[in-house]
């Protein structure tokens, strides 16, 4: 079975994908895999340089300058998304080859729904939490600036919405011992 992970960020998808791999399932982490595709001398970064030459310092993506640019145009993010997503599905689809034949695999997808990766899944979750609280962490975890972490915020599913979108829902409201619970429920009814 292969199962979508998704949730705004902050909300706490990061901590789901390792409850769920403690309880069994083989994560694949889009997110981490995004990054490999835009390494220096990547075929991804080379897109990029293509269309956003100014990203590129000493060979690198300043991720931070294309964040200004794909967070406030919608037809940047959208290119953007064009150009690395093929290669981040490929990669994805090779990695949970290694998952056993009995293990659900999970994929840990920010743009889940917004993307259409969802229609390579049998079953999705959204983790959901509250705006404020979403908002804090992500500014406390990338000591970014409250306007920044909006924007980003702004580039995503609305969560009322995922949740009508998801087959199942995580609330992160509570504490960690609360948020292994509810995985651990949604896990078994995949199993």
């Amino acid at each position: 079975m292969r199962v979508g992970l998704t949730g705004g960020i902050g909300a706490g998808k990061s901590a789901v994908a390792a409850i769920l791999g403690e309880l069994g399932a083989f994560v694949v982490d889009t997110d981490a895999i995004a990054r490999e595709v835009v390494a220096p001398q990547s075929d991804g970064l080379l897109a990029i340089g293509r269309v956003w030459p100014q990203v590129i310092r000493n060979g690198a993506l300043d991720r931070a300058a294309l964040a200004d640019i794909v967070f406030n145009d919608s037809d940047a993010r959208d290119r953007l998304n064009a150009l690395l997503h093929p290669h981040i599905r490929r990669i994805a689809l090779e990695r949970e080859r290694r998952a056993r034949p009995d293990q659900p695999t999970v994929h840990v997808v920010p743009l889940l729904f917004e993307t259409g990766y969802d229609r390579l899944v049998d079953k999705s979750i959204v983790v959901v939490a509250p705006l404020e609280q979403r908002i804090a962490r992500v500014v406390e975890r990338d000591r970014s600036d409250e306007g920044r972490v909006r924007a980003r915020m702004g580039a995503q599913v609305d969560p009322d919405a995922a949740r009508g979108l998801a087959d199942f829902v995580i609330e992160n409201n509570g504490d960690l011992g609360e948020l292994r619970e509810r995985t651990r429920a949604v896990y078994e009814a995949l199993r």
